[in-house]
């Protein structure tokens, strides 16, 4: 029987557009290998990117709800006996005038240090995860977000190609996406991605998740475009009543699933791929990497 030489707790918070995630994780270490498994995951749903998007800052209520939730997020990580943690700032905080000091409030306010990260940043270390290290097969990784899309290029555990675009469901549903946008975007997938043998499509993020699960696509199997296709246009034709009730979707969700879905459309469509892999991984699963790499 395996005994671990050591157990500890690492704690990872995402300072995402439509919603913040506190994660905690156990970290198991036998001799020299590190085992994780998720012990707890709190959503709150605050949409910090309609106010950076739209206003170019974030509101007086937003500031103090997210000041809030840092608060309770750092009396949870106490409770957990959390050994370490790292808090990420993503697309909103990047794009709003008063996010350095919203950041510097939250220090003073709760003792939650917040780095705002690059979106270069963001997609390394979303790809960031052993599973995806095999030498004999490139890796192309989409990151639909509320504020930016990253597309991530990974062989051999190494970023080949990455680029990060203001498109994502909170910018659509705002109308903030300008045609030249969406055509810098088409351009470079054709110049980077077109043609391409033997890449393994990955398709991150909650709503490609909420859309995997819907479509009832069997776990641990790729999921077809065909089917991603027809799971959205039947989520156009449903009711937000029938979202929410039916597929119990949360309200912050059932606004930015098609959109969303349309990017991951777009890129599919431009790339000519028939199956994803849909891996329900984030960004707070890259940062645990990212500690346990500091071990």
């Amino acid at each position: 029987m395996k005994h671990f030489n050591k157990t500890i707790k690492y704690a990872t918070i995402d300072i995402g557009s439509n919603a913040i995630r506190l994660l905690i994780s156990n970290i198991y270490i036998h001799n020299s290998e590190f085992f994780s498994t998720k012990n707890s995951l709190v959503r709150v749903p605050i949409r910090l990117g309609q106010d950076a998007f739209k206003n170019g800052e974030i509101s007086q209520k937003n500031i103090q709800r997210l000041l809030d939730s840092m608060k309770s997020f750092m009396l949870l990580m106490k409770v957990h006996n959390v050994d370490k943690y790292l808090a990420y700032a993503t697309s909103a905080l990047r794009s709003s005038s008063n996010g350095e000091k919203i950041i510097d409030l939250i220090k003073k306010e709760s003792n939650i240090k917040i780095e705002i990260i690059s979106g270069q940043k963001e997609a390394k270390l979303i790809t960031n995860n052993p599973a995806f290290s095999t030498k004999s097969k490139t890796f192309c990784f989409i990151d639909v977000g509320g504020g930016s899309t990253e597309i991530t290029l990974i062989n051999n555990n190494k970023v080949i190609n990455s680029k990060s675009f203001k498109i994502g469901g909170v910018r659509l549903i705002n109308n903030l996406v300008k045609k030249s946008t969406w055509d810098k975007f088409g351009n470079w997938i054709e110049n980077n991605l077109s043609n391409k043998k033997n890449i393994e499509v990955v398709a991150l993020g909650g709503n490609i998740n909420k859309i995997f699960k819907i479509s009832g696509n069997k776990i641990g199997k790729p999921l077809s475009i065909k089917l991603i296709d027809s799971t959205i246009n039947d989520l156009e034709k449903m009711s937000f009543f029938n979202k929410i009730i039916t597929l119990k979707l949360n309200p912050d969700r059932v606004d930015v699933i098609v959109p969303a879905g349309k990017i991951y459309q777009f890129v599919l469509n431009k790339m000519d791929v028939k199956v994803i892999t849909v891996p329900k991984i984030g960004l707070a699963d890259g940062m645990v990497h990212e500690l346990i790499n500091e071990l």
